[in-house]
């Protein structure tokens, strides 16, 4: 926000932060009784993904960026399986998920092409 980094020239930190923001619109949207629980992990795990990519990206060793990027992509299978029991649970059937699934996609193709780029160690 008051610095300006090459993170933030990022493909992958452009599409994570739609996915973060796709996220916190669809927790809106489930029970109250969720909101210590489902609501709150969803969140953590979303902010996570676009928190991990930023700082990954200001490590300077190959290993380092590669280590964030693949705490970035668990978080965003963590999120599609808290989101398989939501569904199961009728949260959000009723739900359009369409921009969340292309914004999740997208920031999982992505991170994981960065992954797979980077050296192994």
């Amino acid at each position: 926000m008051f610095l300006t980094l090459n993170h933030q020239k990022l493909d992958v930190y452009h599409f994570s932060r739609i996915f973060v923001l796709e996220c916190y619109k669809l927790t809106k949207v489930l029970p109250s009784d969720e909101k210590f629980v489902m609501v709150s992990q969803i969140r953590r795990a979303a902010i996570s993904v676009h928190l991990n990519i930023a700082e990954g990206a200001s490590r300077k060793s190959e290993v380092e960026r590669k280590r964030y990027d693949k705490i970035s992509r668990g978080s965003i299978i963590e999120i599609d399986a808290a989101l398989d029991i939501s569904k199961d649970l009728d949260y959000i059937n009723n739900y359009n998920t369409t921009q969340l699934g292309e914004a999740m996609i997208r920031s999982f193709k992505i991170v994981s092409g960065l992954i797979a780029s980077k050296v192994s160690n």
